[in-house]
C-alpha cells in the first residue's frame, strides 16, 4: 500500500459564498481560501482505496469580495474573517474533515463515498473527483455545494436579517501530484 499526501503547496482549497435577503446587493460574494489542509490518499496498486481531507478552520483567509456597495478592503476582510470564524465556532470546532471509505471509478475520475464532519456534526457525503492524467502530474479537482445549516451552522446575518450569507457555499478543490 502506498500513501500520497497533498497540502497547500500542491493545490488550492477555496470556499465561495453568496448573499441573500432584501439587502443582498449591499453584501459581498466572498472568496475564502483555506491555507492549512492535508489530503492523504492510500493506493493499492493503481487504485485509490481511502482518502482523508483535514482542514484547519483558523487558516481561513478572505481573498476577495465581489459586489457590495463599497470595495472589500483590508479592515472589511478582517471583519469578514472574524465573522466567518465565529459562525464556524472555530475555537470549539477547529477542524473540518472528510473521510472517504469507499472509492469507485466514475466517468470523470472517482466517486468518493464517506463522511463529512463540520462544526461537530458528521453526515454522509459523496463527491465526484475529476482526474486528468495528462502530463507528468495527476491533477484532481472537486466542486461541491455544502449547506451550512445541515451542520448546525447559522449563516451570518446583518441588519435584522435583511442581509445574510447564503446557506449554501461552494467548495472548490484543485490539486496535483507527480505520477
Amino acid at each position: 500500500m502506498m500513501t500520497w499526501s497533498l497540502g497547500p503547496s500542491c493545490g488550492d482549497l477555496i470556499v465561495m459564498t453568496g448573499v441573500a435577503g432584501p439587502a443582498a446587493k449591499m453584501g459581498h460574494h466572498l472568496t475564502l481560501a483555506m491555507r492549512s489542509w492535508r489530503v492523504d490518499v492510500q493506493w493499492r496498486g493503481k487504485r485509490p482505496v481511502t482518502a482523508e481531507l483535514t482542514v484547519d478552520v483558523d487558516s481561513l483567509e478572505v481573498v476577495k469580495g465581489e459586489g457590495g456597495v463599497t470595495p472589500l478592503a483590508g479592515p472589511q476582510k478582517a471583519v469578514a474573517r472574524a465573522n466567518a470564524l465565529k459562525s464556524l465556532d472555530s475555537k470549539k470546532y477547529p477542524r473540518i474533515r472528510f473521510a472517504a471509505n469507499a472509492i469507485e471509478p466514475s466517468a470523470v475520475g472517482y466517486r468518493l463515498v464517506g463522511e463529512l464532519e463540520i462544526h461537530g456534526r458528521t453526515l454522509p457525503r459523496t463527491v465526484e473527483v475529476a482526474v486528468d492524467e495528462s502530463g507528468d502530474d495527476l491533477t484532481v479537482s472537486v466542486e461541491a455545494t455544502v449547506a451550512q445549516s445541515d451542520f448546525g451552522i447559522k449563516p451570518l446575518s446583518l441588519m435584522m436579517g435583511t442581509l445574510k450569507v447564503d446557506d449554501e457555499v461552494t467548495v472548490v478543490f484543485s490539486g496535483h501530484h507527480p505520477k
